[in-house]
């Protein structure tokens, strides 16, 4: 099991960017969670087998078709035990 926290920035707010992170990390079977920020940017932190946290990083690097990722930010960190995956406001 991974943790990742992600930072993606570019238009990637007002184009359901979040709302399509959660069905492709419910898709994949990740755990953790997907907000906007303040500075106009998207923050993720997942958890999973690393091949599915691979699989929604690449993803992530594009995201939905209204979205124009600049920057996708990885870090590694230590896992939280999330129980699902879901949006925060």
């Amino acid at each position: 099991m991974k943790h990742f926290n992600l930072k993606i920035t570019g238009k990637v707010q007002g184009v359901w960017y979040r709302g399509s992170t959660l069905r492709k990390a419910e898709e994949l079977g990740l755990k953790g969670f997907v907000r906007n920020q303040s500075d106009g940017s998207v923050h993720i932190e997942l958890e999973g087998e690393e091949a599915a946290c691979q699989a929604l990083i690449r993803w992530c690097r594009k995201g939905p078709p209204m979205a124009r990722v600049a920057r996708v930010k990885v870090e590694e960190s230590e896992l939280k035990n999330f129980e699902q995956f879901e949006i925060l406001r």
